[in-house]
Parts: C-alpha cells; sequence; structure tokens
C-alpha cells in the first residue's frame, strides 16, 4: 500500500483510520502503523451490521491500540456502552465525543470512566474550551486521546497548529502526561508533516492518504510532466477538439 521508508523517520504515530478489516489484515504487519481507529460513519460506510462482531473480529487481527467509539446520545447510556465495549480487549480506547448532539458536555461520563481505569479516545474537539474543561478537571492514571478535528478546523479557516500547541501548553499547565494529542480528519499527506512539526503524538490517516505517502520527495519537475502528459491524455481519450 505504501513505502515504509518514505515515513520511517518520522517519530508521530501514524493510526490507521478506517473500517475494512480486508485492510487491517494487510497492514497490521507494518510496523510503521502504531495503531487504529474508527467510527460509525466509517462502519457505515463499510456496511458493518453487527458491532459486537465487527470488534471481535477486528481484535483478531491486531494487538495494537484501536479505538471504538459509542453510538449513544444519552450521557448515561454512553457510560453503560463504553464499559460494554471495554471489555472486549486489553487494547481498546473507547471514543466518547466532548459533547452530545444536544450540545451537553460529557465531561460526567469521561470523569466517570476514567476513574474506572478505562482508557478513553475523546474525540470530535474543536476548541480550546472543550480541551480546558478536560485536561483540568480529568486525572486520568490511565492514557486518555485527545482528539483534535484539525481538518474541520481548518475548513472553517483557522490553522489548527495553533489549536494544539495551545493544548500542549495546558496539558503543561495542570501537569497532566497522561493525555496524549491527535491529529484527526486528515485532508492530504501534508497534515502529517505538519503534524510532526507541531509534535503532536499520533495522527489518525485513512488508506487513501497513507497511499500518496509514496509521493513524498518526488520530483516537482517530473510531477509537473506527468500531470500535463494526464491532461493531454484524458483530452485523447475524450476526443476533445476546438
Amino acid at each position: 500500500m505504501f513505502e515504509e521508508n518514505k515515513i520511517k523517520d518520522l517519530k508521530i504515530d501514524i493510526f490507521l483510520d478506517g473500517a475494512d478489516l480486508e485492510v487491517v489484515s494487510k497492514i497490521d504487519s507494518n510496523d510503521t502503523i502504531k495503531g487504529y481507529t474508527s467510527n460509525p460513519s466509517l462502519m457505515q460506510k463499510s456496511g458493518i451490521k453487527s458491532y459486537e462482531e465487527f470488534i471481535i473480529n477486528f481484535l483478531k487481527l491486531t494487538s495494537k491500540p484501536v479505538s471504538f467509539e459509542v453510538t449513544a446520545d444519552d450521557i448515561e447510556e454512553m457510560q453503560i456502552q463504553a464499559e460494554k465495549i471495554s471489555k472486549f480487549g486489553k487494547n481498546i480506547h473507547v471514543k466518547i465525543p466532548v459533547t452530545n448532539t444536544k450540545g451537553e458536555s460529557t465531561i460526567k461520563v469521561i470523569k466517570n470512566l476514567t476513574a474506572k481505569k478505562i482508557m478513553l479516545n475523546i474525540t470530535a474537539i474543536f476548541t480550546e474550551k472543550q480541551l480546558e474543561e478536560i485536561i483540568s478537571q480529568v486525572d486520568p492514571e490511565n492514557e486518555i486521546i485527545l482528539s483534535i478535528f484539525a481538518g474541520r478546523i481548518a475548513d472553517a479557516g483557522i490553522n489548527p497548529e495553533s489549536t494544539f500547541i495551545k493544548a500542549k501548553g495546558l496539558i503543561e499547565k495542570y501537569k497532566k502526561n497522561k493525555f496524549k494529542l491527535l491529529w484527526a480528519s486528515v485532508r492530504e499527506v501534508f497534515n502529517i508533516y505538519q503534524a510532526e512539526k507541531t509534535n503532536v503524538d499520533i495522527i489518525t490517516v485513512t488508506k487513501d492518504v497513507l497511499k500518496k505517502v509514496n509521493l513524498r520527495g518526488k520530483d516537482l519537475n517530473d510531477y509537473s510532466i506527468e500531470t500535463v502528459r494526464m491532461f493531454y491524455e484524458d483530452a485523447l481519450k475524450g476526443n476533445l477538439k476546438i
């Protein structure tokens, strides 16, 4: 799928984002991939019908960290689901959204699950306020991943690097070294290098982005000619003439 030597020098941990078990089975032996994330949207896209079967089959393929997300919107039901998901394997981080659809903070369930020493991945984080609420109030004994949706933050015209810098400042301020920062909603390969430069701990990428890693270091003059050739050949195929 990609050449490992293209990114083996990077210090950031690369997680594969998806719900395609065939891809996981092919890529898990690659040491460059340090873990996996998934979510209900990716599962729906992959045609997953049974969540439990999906988790069981996924864990048969890897012992690396895997994040599975709750599907409830009710705060109390989130906790019930999270406890159930965590029991499937010791390598699971349970994904809890930072808010539900009503805009209610999930800090209560985050604190409750942390007290039970369940590893968490807090997802859909966008703001410094959300980060400070979690980092200031939660005292994790086990690792907690904070998934900041960099791609969507950038879609809003804001540089996501500044959000990660602020997050690191909050972690240092409150002396909470069990938190790890994850660069989520990747749009392009360059995001990997951005995240590396910003000293982010983890980045989660799709298989399509991962394939493009092979372009790292490509001669741009050659790339320009290849692009022009593509346009020219497509014009011939379409019999486009003026």
